[in-house]
């Protein structure tokens, strides 16, 4: 199959994925978490082989470095919102640039995302026809990790307008669904350069 600046996997899901790497990486020392090397890869790289084949078109927000997060291969959106205002922007960007119905997030430090997070999030919100899905680790849920309809977005875009930031502050007047997954290592992810010795 032939990549495109977003890549079409075949899968018929109708889901862009975004991968979420817009962030300032305060607790790396403001260094580009999503281009620090893990195992000799990109961390970004080592979450879009697991994230990519899950979804049948992948963006990647970004806000800087912009030409190295494009050479992995996916198009590259930056927020529309200045001052690196969170995953809120990344998603907002995300569903106006959509190609799909529904929209997936995954952050660019964790590299051991589940294989089928995508499948079981899709599963619950078509079931319960909610707006959104969160994935869910005992009483954790994991915001950055959910999928929703593009139908969100101009609520989405009135919240952060009016200055809202937190996804759970912005979630809870959606019909949302908490979808559990067993392995909460799946969703580690890594902030630290200790964490990321720890995992090379």
């Amino acid at each position: 199959m032939t990549m495109t600046g977003t890549k079409t996997t075949g899968t018929n899901t109708g889901i862009t994925g975004i991968l979420l790497a817009g962030g300032q990486g305060r607790r790396m020392g403001g260094v580009d978490k999503g281009l620090q090397l893990l195992r000799g890869k990109p961390m970004a790289q080592w979450v879009i082989e697991r994230f990519a084949p899950q979804v049948d078109e992948l963006l990647i927000n970004a806000n800087q470095n912009i030409g190295q997060y494009r050479s992995l291969g996916y198009r590259v959106i930056p927020d529309a919102i200045g001052g690196f205002a969170g995953p809120l922007a990344g998603l907002h960007r995300g569903l106006g640039e959509a190609a799909h119905p529904l929209v997936v997030t995954a952050p660019c430090d964790s590299p051991f995302l589940p294989l089928d997070l995508v499948a079981q999030l899709k599963a619950v919100l078509d079931a319960h026809h909610a707006e959104l899905a969160v994935a869910k680790t005992g009483d954790q849920p994991h915001p950055v990790f959910s999928l929703c309809r593009t139908s969100v977005l101009p609520d989405l875009t009135a919240f952060l307008e009016s200055g809202g930031r937190k996804i759970d502050w912005w979630y809870s007047k959606l019909k949302v669904v908490e979808v559990p997954f067993a392995d909460e290592a799946a969703f580690r992810n890594i902030n630290t350069r200790e964490e990321l010795t720890a995992n090379g």
